[in-house]
């Protein structure tokens, strides 16, 4: 824990570096647990380097930089998606890879429980198994944030809104 502090002397540089998205200036203690979970977490969903092409390919130099990857995605599934989470701040949108990360949201009821979303779109065609939702919910204790149990019926339950969402918009282009 205190390598992740190190390199900040100011609880203002700590969440500087963090890339908080919390104003410090209105809570400092809501930022600063904000900093200290993207820094455990690295930064997002696949560290803060990210994914390249030679990653996946098994090879960091010498890459065709005109080699393209894509895989195509139902809009409606993608549009539906969108449209259904539109109240989340989203963190990244892969249209191309069919992934939707949003950042952490809470309620201005319940502000001591935040929830995030990862949507995975797969395929071509308007069916089920082209769609997954995966959700993370944590709960604050002071002076951390525990994971909660992963609610599969959530998870369900935000599949088939975005499921009836793009069957709404493709019913509406036709």
């Amino acid at each position: 824990m205190e390598e992740l502090w190190s390199k900040a002397q100011t609880k203002s540089q700590i969440i500087e570096r963090s890339g908080s998205k919390f104003n410090s200036a209105l809570d400092m203690e809501l930022a600063l647990r904000d900093a200290e979970t993207r820094l455990q977490t690295g930064g997002g969903l696949l560290g803060k380097k990210g994914l390249s092409l030679g990653d996946v390919m098994g090879n960091n130099n010498n890459i065709n930089s005109t080699t393209t990857i894509a895989m195509s995605v139902n809009p409606f599934l993608w549009r539906g998606a969108l449209e259904t989470i539109n109240f989340m701040p989203l963190s990244s949108a892969d249209q191309l890879g069919g992934t939707i990360i949003t950042d952490w949201y809470s309620t201005e009821d319940n502000q001591n429980e935040r929830c995030k979303l990862n949507i995975f779109i797969t395929g071509k065609s308007l069916k089920t198994e082209n769609l997954r939702v995966v959700s993370f919910c944590q709960e604050f204790k002071n002076p951390s944030w525990i994971n909660k149990k992963i609610n599969l019926e959530n998870d369900i339950k935000i599949e088939n809104a975005i499921l009836n969402k793009a069957k709404k918009l493709k019913l509406q282009s036709s």
